[in-house]
């Protein structure tokens, strides 16, 4: 395994990172313990999860994943050997669920938030707390096209890295992130550190993945001039770059087969591009999802790149790919690939 430096932080953490949003709908407590096991075995010392997961967001399961995380802690007592990342929910009125909407980046909500996730967690401290969506109206989950809202009523971010300091300062959170951001924001949030002399962010958790490669744009040079790298996640594209969605399959499990409401990475046009990658994987003898997931792991601005699976052998297939490089040939013809069907599901 390879580790690498979160941010300026002094932690170090794995090239692969164990995501955990299946777990409490797709996976059993039972199947959850076994991930971070199998993890923990092959090096794995980087855990992110989220209080609004399991995903697809619902009441019944709102919190789970968290739930599972702090049952693994107080049964196997191994809290100190894992950097462990959550997210706190951001505005939107499609999670009314989530603190009856109160998901504001305000001093009160970030507060319940965080006491919540740490309950839930039984710890006293998480690693790197991230704001899991900005609190404006902006370009993220897929969305192109800015448009303005002059009158547009946000949290401040003076407020809202102000509420951060004063945790950092508490010792329940150690270090901060940003999630699904633009370069505005990042930009914002490190002036305002800087200038006021609180918490750096050490992380940016943004899609990345060889159907939308829209980081390249702007934030991967943030993330290697600053030293806040890319927490990548959808690696594989909801799972669409291992193939077995092609061609109109439906696998029994498959998460696009259980969830039809997640259609971000389905579109004619991802699916042709798709369809050309895993091809090319195969006709250089490499498992479609290894090499998506080496390519995701090999660039320079990124910290981790976050793998999910829901069974065992999935997860085998995903840890193996951190030692695998891939030629100069398959890059080039990754890179011709993308060049002819430039980011077909940002």
């Amino acid at each position: 395994m390879q580790y690498r430096p979160l941010g300026r932080s002094k932690l170090k953490v794995s090239a692969l990172c164990l995501g955990s949003m299946t777990w409490g709908e797709q996976n059993t407590q039972k199947e959850a313990f076994a991930q971070i096991d199998r993890a923990k075995d092959a090096g794995v010392n980087f855990i992110d999860a989220a209080e609004m997961y399991p995903v697809p967001p619902v009441a019944a399961t709102y919190g789970e994943t968290e739930r599972i995380i702090g049952n693994f802690f107080a049964e196997r007592g191994t809290r100190e050997d894992w950097i462990l990342a959550s997210k706190v929910a951001g505005p939107g009125d499609w999670l009314p669920h989530i603190r009856d909407g109160k998901t504001r980046f305000t001093r009160e909500h970030l507060t319940a938030a965080l006491d919540a996730s740490l309950k839930r967690l039984q710890t006293d401290y998480i690693d790197l707390y991230q704001l899991h969506w900005p609190d404006r109206s902006t370009n993220f989950f897929g969305k192109l096209g800015y448009r303005h809202d002059p009158d547009e009523l946000i949290t401040p971010v003076e407020d809202t890295l102000e509420v951060l300091d004063d945790m950092v300062k508490a010792g329940k959170i150690r270090h901060i992130g940003l999630s699904n951001e633009t370069p505005w924001g990042v930009s914002r949030f490190l002036h305002l550190a800087e200038s006021r002399g609180w918490p750096r962010i050490a992380s940016i958790q943004n899609p990345y993945n060889l159907l939308n490669r829209s980081y390249e744009i702007g934030l991967a040079e943030m993330s290697l001039r600053e030293q806040t790298g890319l927490l990548a996640y959808s690696p594989l594209a909801f799972g669409t770059l291992t193939g077995k969605y092609l061609n109109g399959l439906q696998p029994e499990k498959g998460r696009l087969t259980l969830f039809s409401r997640f259609s971000r990475y389905t579109n004619p046009q991802a699916q042709k591009a798709c369809a050309r990658y895993v091809q090319l994987a195969r006709e250089h003898g490499m498992d479609p999802a290894q090499m998506a997931l080496a390519f995701v792991t090999r660039q320079p601005f990124v910290t981790s790149n976050i793998i999910g699976a829901t069974n065992m052998d999935q997860l085998n297939r995903n840890l193996s790919s951190v030692n695998m490089g891939l030629t100069d040939a398959i890059l080039e013809a990754i890179a011709d690939i993308h060049q002819s069907q430039p980011n077909p599901a940002p």
